[in-house]
């Protein structure tokens, strides 16, 4: 009975790995067309991949309305039992979000059919995309440990690098749409708002426990370091290549809009750059050779000012600060384990941040010094 239980449990803990049986899924989505598109619409396949989101779940579909068949991607929120990543999801907003991008910019984005925002057909708001073939760079295990990335030529990954860039070019040139974006309050910079509502998202994932010393210590750290900006475009937020699906080295879709705000460009800037800093210090410690060749700060930086003529600015700031957001998910994360019995709780709560030695060296400003 135990183990059927840590199974459960296990089962729970992430969003990812969904309790919903495919012919389950497949009867009711199958339903829910029908209403849509009428008696001649059918769903015929549904399947749930081994490897999905930590925030939403992804269903692969095939389906046939129109007249045609077709391969798509529905795009589910979490259920409120599996203690979701974040404290609310609107994926109808993202919905308008990509279609908002959609329509200003020439970014690769699937082709969208419907949003459902009620939670009847499947337990749960959700949202139908086309389904795009491609390549993604793997988080698991990272594209540095040897992926197609790694087999690439370097003038295949420089290639790549100027097309990922020119993907923050677009969005940052798109009209700052007024949903789903939260707006600053009066009186405060888009930059300052950012940092208040990732606190706030601290200050909720860390309730009821020990907190992190040294998150609040880089809080310390943004706000007295914080730059006196109010620049505020469109942002993508969780801007790494792991969400842009690639052929032949080009974009052919940008996923994941969840984390999109209002800020300065150089929120996406150094996401990018830091989220590649991650994997490369994981394939360090791993004793791999990693991709020291790619997506560097300063060939990020310059590339972005060659599509955009803007410099990018105070950038050590924002890896920093990005390094700061990577690690209050990472605790957020950690505490959902703990709870459901994936892990035990350590009795430091630094040691929940995978990357805790970098963001310790960024903070005492020696974190470049072992980079190449």
């Amino acid at each position: 009975m135990a183990d059927n239980e840590d199974a459960d449990k296990a089962q729970i803990a992430r969003p990812s790995d969904s309790r919903r049986d495919p012919e389950w899924l497949r009867d009711r989505l199958d339903a829910w067309i029908r209403s849509v598109e009428g008696p001649d619409a059918t769903v015929t396949e549904v399947t749930v991949p081994e490897s999905n989101g930590m925030s939403s779940e992804t269903l692969l579909a095939r389906a046939r309305w129109g007249g045609s068949d077709r391969d798509v991607v529905v795009r589910v929120a979490p259920q409120p039992e599996s203690d979701p990543v974040f404290p609310t999801y609107d994926l109808d907003g993202q919905f308008r979000l990509v279609e908002h991008v959609r329509d200003h910019t020439d970014i690769p984005l699937p082709r969208l059919w419907w949003s459902e925002p009620k939670p009847e057909a499947l337990g749960a708001p959700f949202f139908v995309m086309d389904r795009v073939d491609g390549e993604v760079p793997p988080d698991v295990m990272p594209y540095t440990f040897g992926s197609w990335v790694t087999e690439a030529t370097a003038d295949q990954r420089a290639a790549m690098m100027r097309a990922s860039v020119r993907v923050l070019a677009a969005v940052h040139a798109a009209p700052v749409p007024d949903f789903f974006v939260a707006r600053p309050a009066d009186g405060e910079t888009p930059l300052r708002a950012h940092v208040t509502r990732l606190r706030d998202f601290y200050d909720w994932a860390s309730a009821g426990r020990a907190g992190s010393p040294l998150i609040e210590r880089a809080f310390a750290w943004v706000d007295d370091n914080l730059p006196d900006t109010d620049d505020g475009v469109l942002t993508w937020g969780d801007a790494r290549i792991g969400n842009i699906m690639y052929r032949d080295f080009a974009p052919v879709a940008v996923l994941d809009w969840e984390m999109a705000a209002i800020g300065p460009r150089e929120l996406d800037v150094a996401w990018m750059i830091f989220l590649h800093r991650f994997f490369e210090d994981l394939a360090a410690l791993a004793g791999m050779e990693g991709l020291p060749d790619f997506l560097r700060k300063d060939d990020v930086a310059a590339e972005y000012e060659r599509q955009t003529g803007h410099r990018p600015v105070d950038l050590d700031f924002y890896i920093t600060y990005s390094a700061l957001i990577h690690a209050v998910i990472m605790f957020r994360i950690q505490c959902r384990a703990i709870r459901f019995g994936q892990v035990a709780e350590p009795a430091d709560p630094d040691e929940m941040i995978m990357h805790r030695a970098a963001l310790e060296a960024m903070l005492a400003g020696t974190y470049w010094d072992g980079v190449a």
